[in-house]
């Protein structure tokens, strides 16, 4: 796990009103986040923040390792829409559950590139994703199962996918479709904020 830290706010380069800065110089890469969104340490992930609100609505950052990296720049992933459908893959493969009667469906919403002030290029991508459960979960059959379907939870993720170090970065931000809806300024400006950086060594 990186050494991250909180750049501290300077006079030269305050964060907007309402966000604050997170920075990892170890493994290079900074984004704003909302400043109510708190850290989590014991998630697993190299770094994750979630709304002390909404415990459905986070965010984290994957970075990929150093000995098994080969990438130049994230166009190495292909189109901005084949790396799209190969993170619902990824998504849709995670979400997976083992309970009876419950399927997850997910499904590509956009998919772009776009050079960042600084310099490098960097795809954006939204995916949905539901959950649907059935109340009948001791049917026999399938149509006894279909008939008992309600939607559980309705997701939209954002994710940034950039390169440097000849690493994959991968910035994660998971809400509800109806946080999303309500919030999607806020949410798309911390998300296009994310820059990965070249690391000396």
């Amino acid at each position: 796990m990186g050494l991250a830290t909180v750049r501290p706010v300077s006079a030269f380069s305050p964060p907007p009103a309402g966000f604050r800065y997170h920075q990892d110089k170890l493994d290079g890469y900074e984004f704003l986040y909302p400043a109510d969104w708190i850290p989590l340490t014991s998630s697993g992930n190299d770094i994750f923040y979630r709304n002390q609100f909404d415990v459905n609505e986070n965010l984290f950052v994957n970075v990929s390792s150093p000995s098994s990296s080969k990438y130049n720049t994230v166009d190495d992933l292909k189109s901005p829409e084949q790396a799209a459908e190969a993170t619902r893959k990824q998504y849709l493969s995670e979400l997976m559950s083992t309970r009876l009667g419950v399927k997850r469906e997910t499904a590509v919403i956009s998919a772009s590139s776009r050079v960042a002030p600084d310099g490098k290029l960097y795809y954006d991508i939204q995916t949905s994703a539901k959950s649907y459960a059935s109340r009948n979960q001791l049917s026999v059959t399938q149509r006894e199962v279909n008939e008992g379907v309600e939607l559980e939870w309705d997701r939209r993720y954002i994710t940034v996918l950039g390169v440097a170090n000849k690493r994959l970065y991968e910035f994660r931000l998971q809400t509800s479709r109806q946080s999303f809806e309500q919030s999607q300024d806020v949410l798309l400006r911390v998300a296009q904020s994310f820059r990965c950086k070249e690391v000396d060594v």
